[in-house]
């Protein structure tokens, strides 16, 4: 009995002695993971539209002034480049250079968006009546990413390619815009300029995706992946409007970052679980599922959170960016 146990902490001892440098060196290389995305009835306009993500960065440099991830995302043929939130990490910090050099080195800018995570500073600030960009977003803006606040619309031979932000399609014009529908309430967003300017921005959202026999594709953006009870609280709740995308793309979970071989994910931050998150189902933590009709593609991102202090790392979970391709089905 005492040479098995002096053997199961021999063994163990071991582990840890060799997990140890794998984590260091898996945290530090990135990964670009695939996916296609089949679409029935896709026109041949829009069959192999590419769009790359980038999600989680939380200031986490790979390389000298980002390098290593540059050289990633520029060896990728994309069409359109998504940055899905929490390129910070924390609403207070000032450490923009992770994030602002990664930009600066992206060749392809012609069609990137942004939209704000939970770790993410402000996007907006009021002056007096108005309300302004954020110092971070109008420097982000100002290097070729651009805030996405409602819909941007790009054609590809005649074709529309929608990206909407999800938290805002699905209120519906007639009630106005409220704030209770997102995870994290935005700074100023009990404000009058703060509603007044959203208030438009959803009349306008509205109007456009309302329009009958709108073909093409409707992708949603969200930083928070859209757990199956919060879907079917939006499509049995009269108040809201789940409208018919073709895909919703978010991060956040950043694959549950502490995985374990044969288990998966420990733990993601869903609120909307019973069990607060703990040990979720592993097919609803990262890359792409269906529920009621929705398709869902969640990235785990490149960096981690330090809501953990000493587990403010990611194991067995290397860094990630994907590419998500639309085929005809």
């Amino acid at each position: 009995m005492k040479t098995l146990f002096v053997i199961v902490i021999f063994v163990l001892t071991l582990c840890i002695i060799l997990v140890i440098p794998y984590t260091i060196w898996d945290n530090k290389r990135v990964k670009i993971v695939e996916e296609e995305v089949t679409i029935e009835g896709l026109s041949a306009q829009l069959n192999d539209l590419k769009i790359l993500q980038v999600s989680d960065l939380h200031e986490k440099s790979f390389g000298a002034k980002q390098k290593k991830l540059i050289d990633k995302v520029n060896a990728v043929d994309y069409d359109v480049i998504l940055f899905t939130g929490d390129m910070m990490d924390g609403i207070a910090s000032s450490n923009e250079a992770p994030f602002f050099n990664l930009i600066d080195g992206i060749d392809n800018k012609e069609h990137a968006y942004y939209v704000a995570g939970n770790t993410d500073p402000s996007s907006y600030e009021v002056e007096g009546d108005s309300l302004v960009r954020s110092s971070f977003i109008r420097e982000m803006e100002q290097r070729g990413v651009q805030l996405l606040e409602s819909l941007e619309v790009l054609k590809y031979g005649g074709e529309e390619l929608r990206i909407i932000d999800f938290e805002l399609s699905v209120l519906k014009a007639e009630h106005g815009f409220v704030v209770a529908n997102g995870r994290v309430k935005p700074r100023h967003s009990r404000t009058k300029p703060y509603i007044e300017y959203h208030n438009q921005l959803l009349q306008e959202l509205a109007q456009e995706l309302d329009i009958e026999n709108n073909k093409g594709l409707t992708v949603a953006i969200n930083h928070y992946p859209v757990s199956d009870p919060r879907i079917d609280q939006l499509k049995n709740t009269s108040y809201y409007n789940l409208r018919d995308y073709d895909l919703i793309i978010a991060g956040h979970y950043h694959g549950g970052q502490i995985r374990l071989p044969l288990v998966g994910a420990l733990f993601i931050p869903e609120p909307w679980y019973a069990n607060g998150g703990i040990l979720p189902p592993n097919n609803r933590v990262k890359g792409l599922w269906e529920y009621e009709g929705i398709k869902q593609y969640v990235s785990t991102g490149l960096g981690s959170s330090n809501a953990i202090g000493f587990l403010n790392f990611r194991l067995f979970n290397t860094p990630e960016i994907n590419v998500i391709t639309f085929k005809r089905g």
